[in-house]
């Protein structure tokens, strides 16, 4: 059957299909088969492999930006928000595609006796119930194609309990990313490793939620208890009351 569009989320897939290629992580099943590749070498010098949050979460929570409450960590990787989190006091939803690194997420949670809900699968799709006090984003963000900012909105509008903080790890323009406009991507079928964002469209994407800060991640040297990298902006946003 050709004519099987009837819905504004089977245009989605149509267009989910469009990066369907084995070399760039949205591949037909969501990228799961490419992160799962990335998270098999636990060895490789990848910069977010660390067992440390980000210094901007620590940030937020010592000037009580941040409060324990409800959070989901969207694209939790191997768990090191999620673990600090919930050792903070918060009761974690943790959700990741590849279900290597969720595996690798459950192990680094049971060894520092952190309780957390790891949840394998598509964020999009899964039935996650109730709403969170803090929606918390390290990464994810910025591997999702264009048409897919939709659903990232409507899953805030779903999820995000009133009044409640959406925190964001994303690649700044001017540093790592891909600063290739939206319809050039569809026309090579590619986010050639992930979209960088400026200030401007962050806070354009957004701008249904309230800005409490937008910044430059702070580098963090080797031996420091948190991760930081200049090449990514930080951001946190309260949704109305």
């Amino acid at each position: 059957m050709d004519r099987n569009i009837r819905s504004v989320e089977d245009v989605l897939r149509l267009l989910d299909g469009l990066f369907a290629r084995e070399a760039d992580r949205w591949t037909s099943d969501g990228g799961a088969t490419w992160w799962d590749r990335f998270y098999a070498d636990r060895d490789k010098p990848v910069p977010f492999f660390v067992a440390k949050p980000d210094e901007s979460l620590l940030d937020w929570l010592d000037r009580g930006l941040l409060t324990p409450g409800r959070v989901l960590d969207l694209g939790c990787g191997a768990g090191r928000n999620a673990i600090h989190l919930a050792a903070a006091g918060f009761t974690v939803d943790a959700v990741d595609l590849s279900p290597t690194a969720i595996t690798w997420a459950r192990e680094r949670a049971a060894q520092a006796g952190a309780d957390i809900r790891f949840h394998h699968g598509d964020a999009f799709q899964l039935d996650l119930d109730g709403r969170y006090d803090l929606i918390y984003d390290s990464g994810c963000f910025h591997h999702l194609p264009p048409h897919r900012r939709i659903s990232y909105l409507d899953l805030l509008t779903r999820l995000l309990a009133p009044g409640g903080h959406f925190a964001l790890t994303c690649f700044a323009a001017g540093g790592m990313g891909s600063e290739v406009p939206d319809a050039e991507l569809y026309r090579e079928a590619s986010l050639f490793g992930g979209l960088a964002y400026t200030e401007a469209e962050l806070r354009w994407i957004f701008h249904g939620l309230t800005e409490v800060e937008l910044r430059r991640m702070r580098p963090q040297p080797a031996e420091d208890p948190a991760f930081g990298e200049s090449f990514l902006w930080t951001a946190l946003f309260r949704a109305p009351a």
